[in-house]
């Protein structure tokens, strides 16, 4: 019955939609990590089909400054993609006598509104695992125009951009597994059986090997040694005559069922089973063999790595399907990849300074201006998967921004603690802006209110 009332929700907006003046143009806002690149990509798609005009923002996150701005340009029709459900409240008071749109997966500040409001929760389905911001955006203009079927594809690049794509279950659940069925059935997408490995694109089979954690490969994982090693004892070279690293594609037939064996074998004895290496892969079927953006998987990544380094028009014109944006895509992936270590670098070599308070289950750090805003979402995750503390902990991450905020990012290692709800009872005193889903969550603080902030992150910790 929720999976039916939340369909006639999406039905209705696209109802109030079409009663519009066709010739006004449209102003979209959507997110910049890679589920909102999806979803205004699609969005942009849907209204070129209806030959409607638009113009289209992709902003960090939403602030009442921001909202002003927004409001007073000359514009009638708005959508908010994959953002807006946190901020209804404002979006109601500031834009007044506007047609306002929210297609957002994330929890929401309320469940009524006149606006034209579509999203899971208010229906009591999990935005934080059925469907994302790409699905939402996917959905309306799936009702919104039929053939817009062949969109599905960019949705479940949003999904797992959004890590909804559970590799310890049966992959996509819920609302994402339809869109799934569409995405297959409209030929863009293709499900391989293969190593269920990330980077199969871009890494060299050794670096695919070493960076493997999920599946954990013992001896080899976090090993370059024992990876190069390992594809040795297989008589797998990692070179071909030229000298340039092999990728999984330059490998023969042969040379993958060896491979696969020989991961199995390594896994013998491990708490997993040692076969589940293996799963389904997601490919574009239009996409090259050899293109970072075969991989659905990658692809996601990709649209992040252009939202975190400010790119995002590339990467929605790699969704467009432009060549000039997809000419540049190894290019970002790889610088993407060296800020994230620079992160990370900068992160271990802090740990004994003043920067990083570690206790109790708690970690708090700040990077101040050492790395980039956008990244600070990615490092606070990668920090939480990478063993250095015990299960439990929470991690909380800052930075200042360019417009002379403090930043925060909140990850939990291997707990069911709803982050969202720990940033509310943090924020009773504070009066400031959050966000986020029970997994991720994250805030906007004033500078001057940081040594608060820290204070009251503390006290509810000891109270929890």
């Amino acid at each position: 019955m929720m999976y039916k009332d939340f369909y006639d929700s999406i039905k209705e907006a696209v109802s109030r939609f079409k009663e519009l003046d066709p010739n006004i143009p449209i102003r979209i806002i959507s997110h910049l990590d890679a589920d909102g690149i999806s979803a205004a990509s699609i969005l942009i798609k849907a209204l070129r089909r209806e030959n409607r005009k638009f113009s289209l923002s992709i902003i960090k996150q939403i602030t009442s400054l921001r909202l002003k701005e927004f409001s007073r340009e000359d514009y009638k029709i708005y959508f908010f993609i994959d953002l807006g459900s946190n901020n209804i409240t404002e979006i109601e008071s500031i834009f007044k006598n506007k047609k306002i749109f929210i297609l957002d997966h994330h929890i929401p500040e309320k469940k009524e509104t006149r606006l034209n409001f579509v999203n899971p929760h208010a229906y009591d389905i999990d935005g934080t695992h059925e469907i994302s911001g790409a699905g939402v955006s996917y959905l309306f203009s799936k009702f919104l125009n039929e053939k817009n079927t062949d969109l599905a594809y960019l949705a479940v690049i949003g999904a797992f951009g959004d890590v909804q794509y559970n590799n310890k279950k049966e992959g996509f659940e819920g609302l994402n597994k339809e869109i799934l069925k569409d995405a297959l059935y409209s030929k863009k997408l293709k499900k391989e059986k293969g190593l269920k490995l990330f980077g199969l694109q871009t890494r060299s089979i050794n670096k695919l090997l070493e960076y493997s954690t999920d599946p954990f490969i013992p001896g080899i994982t976090g090993n370059p040694e024992g990876a190069i090693h390992f594809l040795n004892e297989l008589r797998i070279p990692i070179k071909n005559e030229k000298g340039e690293w092999r990728k999984l594609y330059d490998l023969s037939e042969e040379e993958v069922k060896n491979l696969v064996t020989g991961i199995i074998l390594k896994r013998m004895g491990s708490e997993e089973e040692p076969e589940k290496v293996l799963g389904d892969i997601y490919v574009l079927e239009d996409e090259n063999e050899k293109s970072v953006l075969r991989n659905a998987n990658e692809f996601s990544t990709l649209l992040n790595a252009c939202g975190k380094l400010n790119k995002s028009a590339v990467g929605i014109g790699i969704c467009l399907n432009d060549q000039n944006s997809k000419n540049m895509a190894e290019e970002l992936l790889l610088m993407y990849k060296k800020e994230i270590i620079n992160s990370l670098n900068w992160f271990h070599s802090s740990r004994e300074t003043d920067s990083i308070k570690e206790n109790n289950n708690l970690v708090i750090f700040n990077a101040e201006n050492n790395i980039r805003d956008t990244l600070l979402g990615t490092l606070t995750s990668l920090i939480s998967k990478s063993n250095i503390y015990d299960d439990g902990t929470i991690i909380v991450g800052m930075v200042y921004t360019p417009d002379n905020e403090v930043k925060a990012s909140i990850r939990s290692i291997n707990k069911e603690t709803n982050l969202k709800h720990l940033l509310e009872n943090i924020n009773k005193n504070l009066d400031i802006q959050f966000g986020g889903h029970k997994a991720a969550a994250g805030c906007l603080i004033p500078m001057e209110k940081e040594k608060e902030f820290i204070k009251s992150i503390e006290k509810v910790f000891n109270n929890k």
